[in-house]
């Protein structure tokens, strides 16, 4: 996973971009154009806005890509008091809460309350999307069977939750999480594996085409 990291900073602030996980929601630039203006040299500017406004945007930022330290004694990035999986048309998952990303051998890659993994399988910063699914012109809807999670549907939905990378091979998701589409919302506690290649006929949910497809997670 390629990092490219800029930093940006204040008197109050310490603002970081990481240019590989960006795809350009532009939460930012539409939350405090002052702030973050891409027009501009350097594109953050963290001393245009008070502290408290310019965290409270970029924990709206669901790449994970913009993060913050308090230079000031502020308060950091509160950890969400629920888990969600939000699938974007044609696009990434958007991962939201208590996560905990492993790989096979239980070690934590990184522990993160936001992300955007890639769905389509083409993108160079696996799990993370870089918005190749454009290019590709990859098809997904927000859909979903929820007969494949009901049988442990739940009230709770927060807690830690673990995002094991299986290599070439789907991203497995262990606790309490939402998984949001365009019209539902089913809570629930089962361990559910994620299609990463793009070819599962069960979006979004993996169904083994990643070994028909010969998907490979490091190219």
């Amino acid at each position: 996973m390629p990092e490219k990291i800029y930093t940006y900073e204040s008197d109050e602030i310490e603002v970081t971009w990481d240019k590989f996980k960006c795809i350009h929601a532009k939460e930012c630039v539409h939350g405090l154009p002052g702030v973050f203006n891409i027009d501009e040299k350097p594109w953050i500017q963290p001393g245009k806005s008070a502290a408290d406004k310019v965290a409270k945007v970029i924990t709206k930022c669901p790449t994970g890509a913009l993060q913050f330290k308090r230079k000031d004694g502020g308060e950091k990035e509160p950890i969400p008091r629920r888990n969600d999986l939000t699938l974007v048309e044609d696009g990434p998952v958007y991962l939201k809460g208590n996560l905990n990303i492993k790989n096979l051998d239980g070690e934590v890659i990184a522990e993160e309350t936001r992300a955007a993994f890639c769905r389509c399988g083409k993108s160079t910063n696996k799990p993370y999307c870089d918005n190749s699914h454009i290019k590709a012109e990859f098809k997904a809807g927000t859909e979903y069977n929820p007969e494949r999670l009901l049988l442990e549907e739940t009230d709770e939905s927060g807690g830690e939750l673990s995002v094991t990378i299986f290599p070439n091979a789907p991203f497995v998701v262990e606790g309490n999480y939402t998984l949001n589409g365009s019209d539902q919302a089913i809570s629930t506690q089962k361990k559910m594996s994620f299609c990463r290649c793009g070819a599962s006929s069960n979006k979004p949910f993996c169904d083994g085409s990643h070994k028909e497809a010969e998907f490979r997670s490091e190219e």
